[in-house]
């Protein structure tokens, strides 16, 4: 039976991920203390999204969450400190900003926070968070046209990837005199053991306790996984080794790996780090 391995939390897109024990599953994808996967995201002066591949330093800038405030570190920079109380009405900003085809409100985390990141990227830039009211949605044509909220993620709420899947690629990246990868190359959400290479791509469903996960689509995978996740600089790409053997026709060829997933019941539910996971294949 799988068991799960890793959970982990992206509270601003692209930046670090957070490594948690345990964490409350939502149809957004996980939170932690009331804390959303990818609720915040660092925008250029047009309301464009920034991610690592344009900017890999973004993988050194480490939040931690605190009672009220996102703390932010960054190599060479004094720690930052976002409040996580919403902003009173009256004092809110709300820029219009656009991740991939998609354009919401969001929150501007003021001039200061902006300071901060572009001193920390080099470029002018702020850090905006997804507003409570607006409305972005996972792709229907993957999810069986149910309407699955999707913040600021690059199309869907969680991402599944299997140890055994990365142990495939490594063998063979290893076999060539290359180095193994770590899994936060692909920054999944949640990572299953005990499964084999790609078992993940046949899945069906996923149960944990009362709750029911679907994959719905492959991930296709971008020169991101060549980022060092410690050193926020490129180094080999290990997708001229997954293009010999993971390019999937349902995604156009691009290069598959990881599923992306989304959450059919049990919203609320904790899942924790070492528990069974029930999987159901379908072949």
């Amino acid at each position: 039976m799988p068991i799960l391995t890793e959970l982990n939390l992206y509270p601003i897109k692209s930046c670090a991920g957070i490594s948690l024990r345990e964490a409350t599953l939502t149809p957004a994808g996980l939170m932690s203390q009331h804390i959303y996967d990818r609720e915040w995201m660092v925008v250029d002066e047009n309301g464009l999204a920034l991610t690592q591949r344009e900017f890999p330093k973004m993988a050194l800038i480490e939040p931690r969450i605190k009672a009220d405030t996102l703390e932010l570190r960054a190599p060479g920079m004094l720690r930052f400190e976002v409040p996580l109380d919403l902003p009173d009405p009256a004092d809110e900003k709300i820029i219009r900003v656009k991740v991939w085809d998609d354009e919401v409100d969001a929150y501007d985390c003021d001039d200061t926070t902006a300071l901060w990141f572009s001193n920390v990227l080099g470029t002018t830039c702020r850090l905006v968070r997804f507003h409570p009211n607006a409305q972005r949605s996972a792709s229907k044509q993957w999810t069986d046209g149910l309407e699955v909220p999707a913040l600021f993620s690059d199309g869907f709420p969680m991402l599944v990837i299997g140890t055994g899947s990365l142990a495939d690629l490594n063998e063979k990246l290893v076999a060539q005199g290359r180095s193994a990868l770590p899994m936060n190359r692909f920054r999944p959400s949640m990572v299953f053991s005990d499964i084999a290479p790609f078992e993940e791509d046949f899945a069906k469903q996923y149960k944990m306790g009362e709750a029911s996960l679907k994959p719905v689509k492959p991930c296709p995978r971008c020169p991101m996984p060549s980022i060092d996740q410690a050193t926020g600089e490129f180094g080999p790409d290990p997708l001229d080794i997954l293009r010999t053997y993971r390019v999937d026709p349902k995604i156009d060829d691009g290069i598959a790996f990881g599923m992306n997933t989304i959450l059919l019941t049990g919203a609320g539910q904790v899942v924790r780090v070492g528990q069974n996971v029930d999987m159901e294949l379908d072949f």
